[in-house]
């Protein structure tokens, strides 16, 4: 089994079919079929249906993935060390993260982080209908932001600082007396737009109106954070929000106020346990962690998802 059958069985799976991952391969359709035909011949069993419209996984193909993906991604990270110490070229750094955290802290991280590493290459992605947990376990990206989670066994990680979440209100609103905080009393009496049960902001949302004796009042609920601060400005309800995305909200017309006492989120960067590429390495060293001495978690995270 060769790196290039693997590289060209992940094409056709992230393509889905022969003709998309040999344009996007930049190799003739014949050779990516001889060399799919090839691993089949050597792992016993056929990897896809051949469909009239492209491919399907076949359940040994399914099999593959997952470890396809891993083996590309170490070899790439073999390959990236070598470079790095050949001073060849900077290298690559790849971030998953949930959306609102792209926005503060990651961007500002990243700033940081390419103002002393400008070669380096950075692709952020969302993990869209997936999990961030779930896309770095699998090498579908080397490092993972998140809100700060119970301990995962497989998985390494470092907490971020906090983040001050703030009351994001529809422009117009008028809140309580101008220049004062909002009381937790207060915010059981407005309606929220916020995210899904057992999100992290959703599970502090609740906690804080329960312990004000109400239950919170939901008007729209959405998987989609990038989808918060507009439902907001169109009216739709309140939000809480990062310090970062509520500023932005304000200029375009929304209310912000101070909640009292404060609310709070952590997130969490998490990669998978083993050799880390010189870029993810540097990036992690960067916020306090220390990939060579990391132990399992121990419980210092303080939210949930």
């Amino acid at each position: 089994m060769e790196r290039r059958q693997l590289e060209y069985f992940l094409a056709v799976v992230a393509h889905g079919g022969f003709t998309s991952a040999a344009r996007a391969l930049h190799v003739s359709q014949p050779s990516l079929s001889h060399a799919i035909a090839t691993l089949e011949g050597e792992v016993g069993g056929q990897l896809f249906h051949r469909l009239p419209h492209g491919t399907e996984l076949t359940p040994a193909g399914e099999a593959l993935v997952r470890p396809a993906r891993q083996i590309a991604r170490d070899f790439a990270t073999a390959s990236a060390s070598v470079r790095e110490v050949l001073g060849l070229e900077g290298g690559h750094l790849d971030i998953v993260s949930q959306t609102s955290l792209a926005v503060d802290p990651l961007a500002g991280l990243v700033a940081g982080f390419l103002r002393d590493h400008p070669r380096v290459a950075v692709r952020i992605s969302d993990p869209d209908r997936s999990t961030v947990e779930h896309l770095v376990r699998t090498g579908q990206s080397e490092l993972g932001l998140l809100n700060s989670t119970p301990a995962a066994a497989d998985l390494d990680g470092v907490d971020l600082r906090e983040q001050e979440l703030q009351l994001v209100l529809p422009p117009g609103t008028r809140a309580g007396t101008a220049g004062r905080p909002v009381t937790h009393e207060e915010l059981a009496a407005l309606e929220f737009v916020t995210t899904p049960a057992g999100t992290s902001t959703r599970e502090l949302l609740e906690d804080t109106v329960r312990g004000a004796g109400a239950r919170p009042r939901v008007a729209v609920e959405t998987a989609h954070r990038a989808m918060l601060s507009p439902l907001v400005l169109v009216g739709a309800g309140a939000a809480l929000l990062p310090r970062t995305m509520a500023e932005d909200a304000a200029a375009k017309g929304a209310v912000v106020c101070e909640v009292e006492p404060a609310l709070r989120v952590r997130a969490r960067l998490v990669w998978r346990r083993g050799p880390l590429s010189p870029a993810a390495d540097r990036f992690v060293r960067r916020l306090g962690g220390d990939v060579r001495n990391a132990e399992p978690e121990s419980g210092t995270a303080q939210e949930s998802r």
